[in-house]
């Protein structure tokens, strides 16, 4: 055997490291091409991101009749035995889209809120029987995740996250915890599921996939694409759409039937007049400065704000003319039209901005679901809301993503972004199907301001097609 064709790759801080007898450049470029490897003159040894292991372990495995051999000392996961395996039959859909991630054993599936993503997931986990690794964007999704295991498959999991590093053959992670910790753990696992797969690419949390050698992948979404256009890099670090399922598929069928309505309401007097001053000073402002730096952008001004008190004025102004139509008197009004139209049914207020959530708090009494709210309130107000102890809730951006919520059948959207994304996962939050019963969703929108805007770009969601508009 040439001892010049054996190869060692080995797992170091979230990176791949190739030892060869020779280090002969052109022997390495004939087998994995020119962009892998870069040769470290630290450690004497060749260097790549571990999210090529798959291809590097691929590249040498073909060429095993050439004379080559290679000893793969950089991952460290195992077999797992599930204790046992309770969960639901899947659904044609389901059992769709797990045959085509199967095929391959990498990509994203893409199925819309309440049409079983996690089922899909769980059933992938108790067929490839390895170690895994599932990554959430939030806390509550990653202990959502550990109940749903124990559960399904008796696994009591690890939990890496929260200030807890208690790491298992299959643990439940955060983005941040996953990319903070993989340059330890990257080695370990042999499956990594991305829930809500577009938090992904960001600059810091890709590290989680980047530095990661698992060879199979699963990203899960209801809406993988953003507006910066990362989406597409979900195509390296994840792998191809390999299955989606569309919201009409299954309208009525697995998700209940539903009906967006828009309600418009209107600035009074005194809103509207403060409103076109705060307006007329953004304007004037980026008007004037354009014609001193003509690529002088919104960007430019927050950057300006703290050394330059007209920019900070400006600045105080556009979030005055934001809070004026997020807060607008109107909107209350509606609110408690819609509460009495649904009285004794369960209802979510989804609102804009976390002041305007107080406001519908105080003024219905009703919970407050925020961000910052701990894990123990959390459960007692959803708790609260599926037992009928509370008539209604409202929440700013807390239970947009992901997180399980019972089945309420109305929701009332008050403020909110202008993405297709969130528009889909509020609505989602109402489709779980429960009897023939039909999904509502109002959306109240402030005409005359930058909200019917945001409004108009979030019905670009093919979910808000056919939209009807009422006066409430």
């Amino acid at each position: 055997m040439d001892h010049a064709s054996h190869f060692e790759i080995s797992f170091d801080q979230g990176t791949l490291l190739l030892k060869l007898r020779s280090q002969q450049q052109q022997q390495i470029e004939k087998i994995f091409g020119g962009n892998i490897w870069k040769w470290d003159p630290r450690v004497s040894l060749w260097r790549c991101e571990a999210i090529h292991y798959r291809d590097v372990i691929l590249a040498l495995w073909n060429r095993r009749n050439e004379n080559i051999t290679f000893a793969d000392q950089a991952r460290a996961w195992c077999e797992i035995k599930w204790d046992k395996h309770e969960i639901h039959t899947p659904r044609p859909e389901q059992t769709a889209a797990i045959e085509a991630w199967l095929e391959t054993k990498r990509g994203l599936v893409v199925m819309p809120t309440g049409t079983g993503k996690t089922e899909v997931a769980l059933h992938l986990l108790a067929h490839t029987d390895c170690s895994a690794l599932i990554v959430s964007p939030v806390r509550d999704l990653m202990y959502q995740w550990h109940r749903r295991i124990l559960l399904a498959l008796g696994y009591d999991a690890g939990v890496i996250g929260d200030n807890t590093f208690n790491v298992r053959p299959v643990s439940v992670t955060t983005y941040d915890s996953a990319a903070i910790h993989a340059g330890k753990l990257g080695n370990q696992f042999k499956l990594i599921v991305f829930d809500e797969c577009h938090h992904l690419p960001g600059n810091f949390r890709r590290d989680a996939a980047t530095m990661s050698i698992a060879p199979y992948r699963l990203g899960l979404s209801a809406t993988p694409y953003r507006s910066d256009q990362k989406h597409e890099d979900l195509q390296q670090l994840i792998g191809p759409t390999v299955y989606e399922l569309t919201i009409d598929s299954v309208k009525g069928k697995t998700l209940a039937d539903f009906e967006v309505i828009k309600i418009p309401v209107h600035l009074s007097e005194a809103e509207q007049l403060q409103y076109n001053e705060c307006s007329d000073q953004v304007r004037n402002f980026m008007y004037e400065r354009r014609k001193e730096e003509p690529g002088f952008r919104w960007e430019d001004l927050c950057g300006q704000s703290a050394r330059d008190p007209l920019a900070r004025q400006t600045l105080i102004a556009y979030r005055q003319k934001q809070a004026i139509e997020d807060r607008a008197a109107e909107k209350l009004r509606v609110v408690e039209d819609l509460f009495r139209l649904h009285a004794g049914t369960p209802i979510i207020v989804f609102a804009g901005s976390n002041a305007m959530a107080r406001d519908v708090s105080v003024r219905f009494l009703i919970p407050c679901l925020l961000n910052h709210c701990g894990k123990r309130e959390r459960h007692e107000i959803l708790t609260g809301l599926a037992d009928g102890s509370y008539p209604a809730i409202v929440a700013n951006q807390v239970l947009d993503e992901g997180v399980d919520v019972p089945a309420v059948k109305v929701a009332i959207v008050i403020g909110g972004s202008s993405s297709t994304r969130q528009a889909k996962q509020r609505l989602g939050r109402i489709l779980r199907k429960s009897g023939n019963a039909r999904a509502m969703l109002y959306e109240v929108v402030c005409q005359d301001t930058g909200e019917a805007k945001r409004s108009r770009q979030r019905r670009k969601s093919d979910a808000y097609a056919r939209t009807r508009h009422r006066r409430v």
